[in-house]
């Protein structure tokens, strides 16, 4: 058997003990997933784009959040394979997805719908289902869902 002088680095799933004070919060609605995610954001929802998902179990119930990206004043940018890296490191069964838009326009920009869809199927290999994508702004929010654009 042939040798390998480099050694590839082994991964392993782990979780942070403690954590989050918001994991284990049920996510029934568009409404409840924005007044969850307005505590990721805190002020920032109005200073910069950026990015989260959450991760949820069968139940609705949140069993992990993580920051994707974080960009500038009009744009942040969404890998969807870090979306499916994370969602399979730990073992959720459905995910949701947000960016802020500190501008305050709530409407979605066709890049925004094209990367939902990419997501969403992405996802569904892994049996894994895109529940929401949520804009938010300090006041509002739009759900992909509850709009019926999901």
């Amino acid at each position: 058997m042939k040798q390998f002088a480099y050694e590839a680095p082994e991964y392993q799933l782990s979780r942070k003990p403690g954590g989050n004070h918001l994991r284990g919060a049920q996510i029934k609605s568009g409404k409840d997933a924005a007044t969850y995610l307005r505590q990721l954001y805190g002020d920032d929802v109005d200073i910069y784009e950026s990015a989260f998902m959450i991760m949820l179990n069968r139940a609705n119930n949140v069993i992990g959040n993580y920051k994707l990206s974080q960009g500038g004043i009009t744009g942040t940018v969404i890998d969807p394979r870090m979306v499916c890296k994370a969602a399979i490191d730990t073992l959720c069964t459905s995910v949701m997805i947000c960016h802020n838009h500190p501008s305050g326009n709530l409407q979605p920009s066709r890049a925004d719908e094209e990367l939902t869809q990419k997501i969403k199927s992405a996802l569904v290999f892994m049996d894994i289902r895109l529940i929401d994508h949520i804009i938010l702004t300090s006041d509002h929010f739009y759900s992909f869902a509850d709009e019926g654009t999901l």
